[in-house]
């Protein structure tokens, strides 16, 4: 890709809400098809050629299946591994409630649906699925600008993955808050989050440093990538982030480095000035943490004049 593509959000937040809503629904069927794995990571959905994929699941009829959002042509589509292919065209006017019906009616008639929880997780909007036919907004060219920079941004973060020797999670899509994310976790198992929830619990069970982008969202207004460490080590916030535009910004009860969209779109070099800022909100979250940054530098790392 020659150039990253503007996504503001104003101009495209009604279509970003409504798939959102379509990718819980189809990451809710993988959590319920799927055998669990540390830190959630039996939930995500992964970018490939195309879109979003759940890659393969299995039915508890045997049948191997897959859902696909496809953002080239704009279909929702279910492959099984007995050479079934069904779906249907994404577009304007295409309801919550209606997706939701017409999904679990094609994975009914391969055997493969599963009973989910038919409610929003994580967001602001908290009508069921089955109820929803107020999010019907389908943009097809914001869509496809928000993909390829998923796109861009997951190959970005498989090259700083690669930098890291350490137990690292894959580039996945968490889809209650629908951020691309990557962690490195490099030190001892946490203390446990006073009053935290399971699902909490068992995210944040070991000290990492998470990194990510999101879309924007009703407290951040616009396109973001974005670094934390947890537990949050004392004097976090005093250590530098490159580039200059990277700030230190409160989220919750804890900091977060930030580093705007069009930060990274509008520079000369995209890929070098976002990795710039992983490496430098890494070594601030590792440091502060006691990490020895050292012994969990990879083969590959560039020295530090390169970085």
């Amino acid at each position: 890709m020659t150039a990253l593509p503007p996504l503001p959000l104003a101009e495209w937040e009604p279509t970003k809400t409504t798939l959102h809503l379509w990718i819980q629904i189809v990451g809710k069927i993988r959590l319920a098809s799927s055998p669990p794995r540390n830190h959630w990571w039996h939930v995500p959905l992964y970018v490939d050629v195309r879109g979003l994929t759940t890659r393969r699941l299995r039915g508890a009829n045997g049948v191997g299946f897959e859902i696909d959002f496809d953002f080239i042509d704009h279909e929702l589509l279910v492959e099984t591994d007995r050479g079934v292919e069904e779906g249907f065209d994404l577009v304007e006017g295409l309801s919550v409630a209606e997706f939701d019906e017409r999904l679990h009616k094609l994975l009914r008639r391969q055997g493969v649906d599963v009973a989910i929880r038919e409610s929003p997780f994580g967001v602001p909007m908290t009508t069921p699925f089955p109820a929803d036919r107020e999010h019907a907004s389908y943009d097809r060219d914001a869509v496809e600008r928000f993909w390829r920079i998923l796109e861009w941004t997951e190959e970005v973060f498989e090259e700083f993955s690669g930098w890291f020797c350490g137990k690292t999670s894959p580039v996945h899509l968490f889809w209650h808050s629908l951020d691309l994310a990557v962690t490195r976790f490099g030190g001892p198992r946490a203390e446990p989050f006073p009053e935290a929830d399971p699902v909490t619990q068992e995210a944040y069970s070991h000290q990492l440093v998470s990194f990510g982008f999101w879309a924007g969202d009703q407290n951040v207004r616009e396109p973001s990538y974005y670094s934390y460490a947890a537990p949050e080590p004392p004097g976090l916030r005093d250590r530098p982030l490159r580039p200059d535009e990277a700030v230190w910004a409160d989220q919750g009860a804890g900091s977060l480095a930030r580093l705007p969209y069009e930060a990274v779109r509008t520079a000369a070099g995209p890929r070098s000035t976002l990795l710039a800022f992983l490496e430098s909100a890494y070594e601030a979250g590792a440091d502060a943490l006691g990490w020895n940054r050292h012994d969990l530098e990879s083969s590959w790392c560039p020295d530090p004049l390169r970085l």
